[in-house]
């Protein structure tokens, strides 16, 4: 073979030693040494420059093959991150938890050095809320040098950061202390620019303090608003692909939208935590309002009293609850109302009734209406510190509600039992009285002890009408365990009690305003046993037609408020009570102090009313009897002198005077006192 044949085989030979050297993957370095031993085996010329042109193919093939694999293990590792990242974002954070998230990510997916946010504060300003990566320990907050730290701020001049801030779009350089598009210095208007000598900018000695070169920002948009920006730095410089500039806008965007619905999650659940809060709240309530109703309407259907339910629905308010009749007079209460402002009550009465729900009448009082149907019952005044709650007030219409109830049994309680209450009170009060003993029994069988206590008042209504006045008295005798009944166009009452005056005046004050016409009272007592009534009716009788005849239609009176003119009409006489009603403190002033009050008060009448005359009769100096008349005047009050008072403390004296010289008398004929006679 000749010599061109041979070389043509070694150049055949050399190129399938490149091709199966490409194929086998084998080092860069081999591909060099098979042209080494082709030109030592006398290759040359055309076949070399071939087997070199081969050999710069395969290496390039090489590398590109060596790229690819690199590429795909970048992608491969890339995926993984990604993956871990979606996963992350998966679970709950809080805001900075969120940040460093994404800012680790941001690292591993570009292979950066350092990654941190800015946030935008309260006045503008932005802030660096967490960092990764920082050599100055900046990623805690607690720096060790003038780096990247968190809550440094970060101005809003020709910075990169701030360039981000005022374009909204993401923004790059490989070598950032050298490219003159960002500087320190000037900021784009006077007020920025004054606020940025008075920061560090990244651009300044913090980015020196880190090292960094090429620097990567996107920004972080909330709506059409910028609030902040995601960094990507390198200590080296780099070039930053589309792809790596897409990847990390894409993490900004993924982590806004992870804290946006972090905040609407946080919110909703903040919200449904309120709303389930309210929601137990009120079940709470609710089932206050269903028990304390409940335990009232118990204490009603078993035969309660007003003054119970009062203290009941009280407890249930933690209130003080007063329940009132049509006319505004207190029937029941637990507790006190001092400093009630009586007409501001009356006028939220009014507007309660024709609203037919609790009104608010002063500070702290309510009133609510006690009706049935179209029927005015009365009212409850309530004084509850800190307000009525929406459950509150259910429960107080529930309340008047029971209290309508328990006040309608009454008043058919008292008219079922009517006509038996009235036999018996008939029976007491007639002449000569039916069985006594037998009455006694029979009242207690009501619910009436004739033992204690008692009055008795004659009720006349001056305009004709008796219905009304009627069903009043039997609802007012039930609800105070007494008895009714009509005599001779007369309402007739027998109530426990004392004072036969505060009786009168009760009947009058409630029955006056029911009827709208005068209401003549008059009452006698208190008497003790069933034998008393019959007497006593007779006496408030004698009153009534006392009253007609003196001109006092349509008041009230008892026999003791007719001063001597009672103790005239009175069975008794009572002598004794009407001068101790009439001079009595002037009698007892003398007895403990020695005084002549009394025989100063005689000379004084006897002299025509001189204190001159008087004080000549007493022989003392006028001043003496003017004093003396002024501590008279102190004991027995400013009217003593008025002709219809005079009268009676001349009669008082006259009386005690004769009482005296009987008295006397007596003693002096005592067989006590007679002279011994001799002994037979």
């Amino acid at each position: 073979m000749d010599k061109r044949g041979a070389d043509q085989s070694a150049g055949a030979d050399a190129l399938l030693a490149v091709l199966e050297l490409l194929a086998g993957q084998g080092a860069p370095d081999r591909f060099e040494a098979l042209v080494d031993e082709a030109r030592l085996a006398g290759l040359d010329g055309a076949g070399l420059g071939r087997l070199e042109r081969a050999v710069a193919l395969a290496r390039s093939l090489h590398d590109e093959r060596a790229t690819d694999r690199a590429r795909a293990a970048r992608s491969g590792a890339s995926l993984a991150v990604l993956t871990d990242t979606a996963r992350d974002l998966t679970l709950s954070y809080d805001l900075d938890g969120l940040l460093r998230i994404v800012t680790r990510r941001a690292r591993r997916l570009l292979g950066l050095d350092m990654a941190y946010v800015t946030l935008r504060g309260p006045q503008g300003a932005c802030y660096i809320r967490v960092t990764e990566g920082s050599r100055t320990g900046g990623d805690t907050g607690e720096t060790t040098g003038p780096g990247l730290s968190v809550g440094l701020r970060i101005g809003a001049g020709n910075c990169l950061g701030g360039v981000v801030q005022r374009t909204g779009e993401p923004i790059w350089t490989p070598d950032y202390p050298a490219d003159e598009r960002f500087t320190s210095g000037e900021a784009p208007d006077p007020a920025a620019a004054l606020d940025d000598a008075e920061v560090v900018d990244p651009g300044d000695e913090a980015v020196r303090a880190e090292g960094l070169r090429a620097i990567l920002a996107v920004p972080l948009r909330s709506g059409d608003s910028v609030i902040g920006a995601l960094f990507g730095a390198d200590r080296r410089v780099r070039e930053h692909t589309p792809q790596e500039i897409a990847l990390l806008g894409a993490l900004a965007a993924l982590a806004v939208e992870k804290a946006g619905l972090l905040d609407r999650t946080r919110a909703e659940l903040l919200e449904l935590e309120r709303d389930s809060a309210r929601v137990r709240t009120s079940l709470a309530r609710m089932r206050h309002v269903s028990e304390a109703h409940g335990r009232i309407m118990n204490l009603v259907l078993a035969g309660g009293d007003l003054p119970h339910v009062a203290k009941a629905a009280g407890d249930a308010l933690d209130a003080t609850v007063m329940v009132r009749d049509p006319g505004g007079r207190r029937l029941a209460a637990c507790g006190d109302f001092p400093g009630l402002d009586e007409e501001a009550v009356a006028k939220a009465s009014l507007d309660a009734h024709a609203l037919r729900r609790p009104v608010l009448a002063a500070d702290s009082v309510w009133v609510a209406p006690v009706i049935a149907g179209s029927e005015d019952l009365g009212g409850l005044v309530v004084r509850v510190e800190g307000g009525l709650t929406d459950e509150d007030e259910r429960l107080l219409e529930l309340v008047a509600q029971s209290v309508a109830l328990l006040l309608l049994m009454q008043r058919s309680t008292a008219v079922a039992e009517g006509p038996v209450r009235d036999e018996l009170l008939d029976d007491l009060i007639a002449d000569p009285p039916h069985a006594p003993q037998q009455s006694a029994r029979r009242a207690r069988r009501l619910g009436v002890d004739l033992r204690k206590p008692h009055v008795l008042v004659v009720a006349r209504p001056e305009g004709g009408e008796q219905g009304r006045a009627v069903v009043w008295a039997s609802s007012y005798a039930y609800r105070l365990s007494g008895l009714k009944t009509v005599q001779g166009g007369c309402v007739v009452l027998l109530l426990p009690g004392v004072d036969a005056s505060a009786a009168a005046s009760a009947v009058s004050e409630e029955l006056t305003p029911l009827l709208g016409h005068p209401v003549s009272v008059a009452a006698a007592g208190p008497g003790g046993s069933p034998d008393a009534v019959g007497p006593l009716y007779a006496e408030a009788l004698r009153c009534l037609d006392a009253m007609s005849a003196l001109g006092g239609t349509g008041s009230a009176a008892a026999v003791s408020d007719l001063g001597f003119l009672g103790m005239l009409l009175s069975d008794d006489h009572d002598v004794d009570g009407f001068v101790e009603n009439a001079i009595g403190p002037v009698l007892d002033y003398d007895a403990e102090r020695l005084t002549d009050l009394t025989r100063t008060l005689e000379a004084y009448f006897a002299s025509g009313g001189s204190p001159t005359n008087a004080a000549e009769a007493l022989h003392v100096h006028p001043n003496t009897v003017s004093r003396r008349l002024e501590r008279i005047g102190e004991l027995l009050g400013p009217a003593w002198q008025k002709p219809g008072q005079v009268l009676e403390v001349q009669l008082a004296l006259r009386l005690q005077r004769t009482r005296e010289v009987l008295g006397r008398r007596r003693a002096a004929t005592s067989p006590a006192r007679l002279p011994a006679g001799p002994l037979d």
